[in-house]
């Protein structure tokens, strides 16, 4: 997942939108002044200039919005003002320049809002957000400027522009119209109040899903510590130290919840665990969701028709490569039958094993239910593999594998990775390193990498980019950072992880390796759409399970010896298992997602929706949505993946068919195919239609089949 982009990019209205609420202020805030240079001023340092997050403090926010919508307002009014004819060299070129300061601030408080989330964040945010929304609507729905993009839209063809130059004249005046401001007085001032209810209602959504995220269910006794590994027992016994409490905490998150799930050997424990895991934002106290989320998707269809469109589903997907809720549905209603299909296998498998074991008097006699499905499907990888999870994690140590993305990233794309203790972090546990290209010793840019779940931080993996690389205005190198909850090992001990953890590292790190690769000349086309976003990271994890980076870094964290080849084979052999429950877990929240917002009547029953739509589904009773909506951050904390689900699906299927583009050389690491790979796709933003740009580096539209092979499903 990928939350902050470059707020240029935002204001062409690209599907992909700032994860943080636009923002700007005029309104006084605190009673006493505050210093807010630290966060105004260019950031010092090599590198570029790298945040001196050492020198900022939440207070510091509220004046340096003042400042930098006051300076943002200078800049656009200016180009508004101006007497000279209206073109791309005196329109858009200086809009593409305006606006550091904001751009700096800006990248700040998304790290502030995801990462250190305390009660002082969160009441900022929720104070400013609406305010500074205002702000930046008036900015940018101001009918006079709106007339300067249009007349260097209309003389586009006198005007002797490269191809770049008129992309983004056309994506600045087409963002222009869909954001609304070809509208009357009227309708932008309404759709300026609807953003600012919005944001509001998103940032309701994050606080309260953090409330129910930040608890945390305690064990008492050894006894309760039945069937878990001794690292994760550590992790948990750290955990209940950090929240000053006796004993072992499960965390209400994610990366706390699934290994508890997968080992635990109390299932009165478990389905504990899980309860209090998927009732997140839906417990009919001070932090349920569900009200708000059906307040947002009224305010968004009421947003969508004020803009011309059908509904919010059609208004996100206006720049894509679906193009059409239809098209989304009809590629995941193309899986969702060979899904389900492959999930009442599993369900069979891991129901005559626990039949076994109550017949054998080694367990109780049960029914699968949910709490019991990772622990059961452990035991039948175990089972048909000869596989257990436990085995595998001793090798999977945090920085080996993180070296082991560096080592990949190196022999593909000639990126070098050296640690640095000279850039200022938001927490101590945050490291850095220097990047350059190893073609020419050039350094370009910044590696951040935020790895362990804390109080504050938001749950889940993420990428960020502080600073994009451009070369318009000054050559500019990129800060890239990506974000992980993995939970820390004991004092004194290594920090193990699983090997879906490990695969979302690569995930992430694929993030980070697009914002690093990017070359291209004006910031305003550097965001792709919604639907490209995912590709790139989803590509990168094919590199994890490769015998030369499981050889080299996937070392046991005792003897230091490389994972046996006897294991390595058996993962491999195992690379289909459990692709049932993966992807209806993951599918039903995409297709629940495009119904939610493929509709112009608001859903307003939230409880009553999900529960129908997943039984005209068929949703297997034994799985949940890996994110049930009162906890679907994705959909509710912005825009940014609203009707937009499923574009990991679409991007899984142009990796399926790139990682294919691979293999048919006979060498997955082949040079040849990683620099057109790179050239193409990689290094060219937004400055070529995705479609086009696919069909250049793969000669033909994407193979679905390449997809359901990699899952293990039938070809249809």
């Amino acid at each position: 997942m990928i939350r902050n982009f470059s707020r240029r990019q935002a204001l062409l209205g690209t599907s992909a939108a700032l994860a943080t609420p636009f923002l700007g202020s005029l309104m006084a805030h605190a009673a006493e002044p505050v210093d807010a240079s630290p966060l105004l001023k260019p950031w010092p340092g090599g590198y570029g200039g790298v945040p001196p997050w050492d020198k900022f403090k939440a207070e510091m926010f509220p004046a340096a919005f003042e400042v930098a919508v006051a300076e943002q307002r200078q800049e656009i009014h200016a180009i508004r003002n101006a007497r000279s004819a209206s073109t791309f060299h005196t329109v858009i070129e200086p809009m593409q320049k305006a606006g550091d300061t904001m751009d700096r601030v800006l990248s700040a408080w998304g790290v502030y809002t995801s990462n250190l989330a305390d009660k002082q964040v969160q009441a900022i945010d929720r104070e400013w957000s609406p305010k500074l929304t205002k702000a930046n609507d008036e900015l940018f729905l101001d009918p006079l400027l709106f007339a300067r993009v249009k007349g260097a839209y209309d003389t586009r063809a006198r005007q002797k522009l490269d191809a770049q130059q008129l992309r983004l004249l056309e994506r600045s005046y087409r963002g222009f119209v869909r954001r609304g401001a070809a509208l009357s007085d009227a309708e932008r001032a309404e759709v300026s109040r609807l953003n600012q209810a919005l944001a509001s209602a998103f940032s309701d959504f994050s606080r309260k899903l953090l409330a129910d995220e930040e608890t945390w269910i305690v064990l008492d006794s050894e006894a309760q510590l039945a069937g878990l590994p001794d690292s994760f027992k550590a992790s948990l016994k750290a955990a209940a130290e950090e929240r000053k409490v006796a004993g072992w905490a499960v965390v209400n998150t994610r990366s706390s919840v699934s290994p508890f799930l997968t080992y635990s050997t109390n299932r009165g424990l478990r389905e504990k665990v899980w309860r209090a895991f998927v009732s997140r934002g839906d417990n009919g106290n001070a932090s349920d969701n569900k009200a708000g989320i059906a307040e947002i998707l009224k305010l968004r269809q009421q947003r969508a028709t004020l803009l011309g469109f059908k509904n919010h589903a059609y208004y996100r997907m206006d720049d894509t490569m679906a193009e059409t809720p239809a098209n989304a549905m009809k590629l995941m209603m193309a899986v969702w039958p060979a899904a389900r299909a492959r999930v009442a296998e599993e369900v069979a498998d891991m129901q005559a094993l626990a039949d076994a074991e109550g017949t054998r008097g080694e367990g109780p006699k049960i029914t699968i239910e949910p709490w019991d499905y990772r622990f059961y499907a452990e035991k039948v990888r175990k089972a048909k593999y000869d596989l257990d999870e436990s085995e595998v994690k001793p090798y999977l140590e945090l920085n080996n594998i993180l070296q082991g993305a560096f080592y990949a990233a190196g022999r593909l794309y000639d990126l070098g990775f050296k640690e640095v203790k000279d850039v200022p972090v938001f927490d101590p546990a945050v490291r850095t390193f220097e990047v350059t290209d190893t073609r020419t010793g050039k350094n370009i840019g910044i590696f951040y990498f935020d790895g362990y779940a804390r109080s504050g931080k938001r749950s889940g993996a993420w990428a960020t980019r502080y600073r994009g690389q451009q070369k318009f205005g000054g050559t500019r190198n990129t800060l890239a950072s990506n974000n992980n909850n993995f939970v820390k090992g004991g004092a004194g001990e290594p920090t193990l992880i699983s090997l879906d953890d490990a695969t979302t590292l690569f995930h992430e790190f694929g993030h980070a390796i697009h914002s690093l690769l990017q070359n291209i000349t004006y910031p305003g086309l550097a965001g792709t759409p919604r639907d490209f976003v995912e590709y790139p990271s989803q590509v990168n994890e094919n590199w994890l399970l490769t015998r030369d980076v499981l050889d080299k870094y996937a070392k046991h964290y005792k003897t230091g010896a490389p994972m046996p080849q006897a294991l390595v084979d058996k993962i491999e052999k195992s690379s289909t298992f459990n692709q049932g429950f993966d992807t209806v877990e993951y599918l039903a929240c995409a297709i629940l997602d495009m119904q939610l917002h493929d509709r112009e009547v608001p859903v307003t029953d939230i409880a009553a929706f999900e529960k129908e739509a997943l039984a005209a589904l068929g949703m297997p009773r034994e799985i949940v949505l890996r994110h049930r909506l009162p906890q679907f951050s994705h959909l509710f904390s912005s825009d940014a993946y609203s009707a937009g689900y499923y574009s990991y699906l679409w991007s899984e299927t142009m990796d399926a068919d790139t990682w294919a583009a691979f293999q048919e050389t006979g060498n997955v690491w082949d040079k040849a195919t990683a620099d057109r790979f790179r050239a193409t796709l990689l290094s060219t933003g937004n400055e070529t239609d995705r479609k086009l740009a696919y069909r250049a580096f793969r000669g033909r539209d994407p193979d679905v089949s390449a997809l359901f092979k990699r899952r293990g499903f039938p070809v249809a």
